[in-house]
């Protein structure tokens, strides 16, 4: 007697392939919103369950500590421990967060989806750049700060600059939110149709809109895992031109100081009795680079700041992100219809 097959049904290949929800779910995962597929959802749901990520937690926990430990105690360097800890734990917690929470489409697409973005990233860089030059030169041109960044080591300006990123990002999570709740406030037909344009939901949405018994605005609200992929793409976007503009100015310092910092004016400045030169270029201290690091990483927190807070600056950044989130509501709302449509017809399991 042969036994019955209990799996759930497919779609033959060639009907799957044309399947509007198939289309989406993959035009979703191309577009960074991997959250936006429920199968994508539910597995980064289960990664975050205790049973699972606890163990992992008190794995890297024990794995740094030790490492660090030791790498402190065989440099002689206190500092040299957090350095190690901060960034193993940064690394992990990447690593984790694009494999087990299945966010990699999304931390790709935006870092890609901003480098290539040309207009994104010069409207960034020439509207934030000279002001935060002349800032920035005031301080560098001062002994107090070449006397302190001199007097501390290499991984004490890696542990500030780490934990200068921290207060960063949880600046953008505090204050992102805030833009993300406004794109689901005013969803109507014609909303759903201009973000649908030129998506495999284009079709399905003009019969949606038009149908008046079907209501595709009311799928419109984000939260949840939606809601934060949302904030997680203009998260690592905001990232993206603060490392952009970071290395803009550590660049310009190191050109700038290489130049008009003499060996006699950097052993005034640090109190020092010999400079230490970075091998084969001469004319770059390891103060000077140091100085150079430790002023561009804290400009970078100045321009995240200031970028939030500036009214001016949050509407040209916002007016080139807005449309890409617009369409991605949009979608998604449509998307969500045709599956509830689909549920009551009994075609979706």
């Amino acid at each position: 007697m042969t036994t019955p097959d209990r799996r759930r049904p497919r779609l033959p290949r060639r009907r799957a392939e044309h399947d509007p929800l198939a289309a989406t779910e993959r035009w979703f995962l191309g577009n960074g919103l991997s959250y936006f597929v429920p199968a994508e959802r539910a597995a980064a749901r289960a990664a975050l369950r205790p049973r699972r990520a606890l163990p992992l937690l008190a794995l890297v926990l024990v794995v740094t500590g030790a490492l660090g430990g030791l790498l402190g105690w065989v440099s002689h360097q206190v500092s040299a421990a957090p350095a190690l800890w901060l960034s193993l734990a940064v690394v992990v917690g990447l690593g984790y967060v694009s494999t087990a929470l299945r966010a990699r489409p999304i931390l790709t697409f935006a870092v890609v989806r901003t480098l290539t973005s040309v207009r994104l990233l010069a409207s960034t860089l020439t509207r934030a750049l000279p002001l935060l030059l002349v800032f920035v030169a005031f301080l560098f041109i001062n002994a107090e700060a070449w006397q302190m960044t001199a007097s501390l080591t290499f991984a004490t300006h890696w542990v500030v600059a780490l934990l200068l990123l921290g207060s960063g990002v949880v600046f953008l999570l505090v204050r992102l939110p805030e833009e993300v709740d406004e794109l689901d406030d005013a969803v109507d037909g014609d909303f759903l149709l201009r973000a649908c344009a030129g998506t495999p939901m284009e079709q399905t949405c003009a019969r949606l809109v038009a149908d008046e018994d079907a209501d595709p605005a009311a799928y419109a609200r984000i939260a949840g895992f939606e809601r934060w992929n949302l904030i997680l793409a203009l998260l690592v976007t905001q990232l993206v031109q603060v490392f952009a503009l970071v290395a803009g100015v550590f660049v310009f310092l190191l050109l700038f100081g290489s130049i008009i910092m003499g060996q006699e004016t950097q052993l005034a400045w640090t109190t020092l009795e010999a400079t230490h030169h970075v091998p084969y270029v001469s004319s770059v201290s390891a103060e000077l680079v140091k100085v150079s690091f430790f002023l561009s990483a804290f400009s970078g927190l100045y321009f995240t700041v200031n970028a939030v807070t500036d009214d001016t600056y949050r509407r040209q950044f916002f007016s080139l992100v807005t449309r890409e989130l617009e369409r991605a509501v949009g979608v998604r709302a449509v998307y969500l219809a045709l599956r509830a449509e689909r549920e009551r017809d009994g075609a979706v399991t």
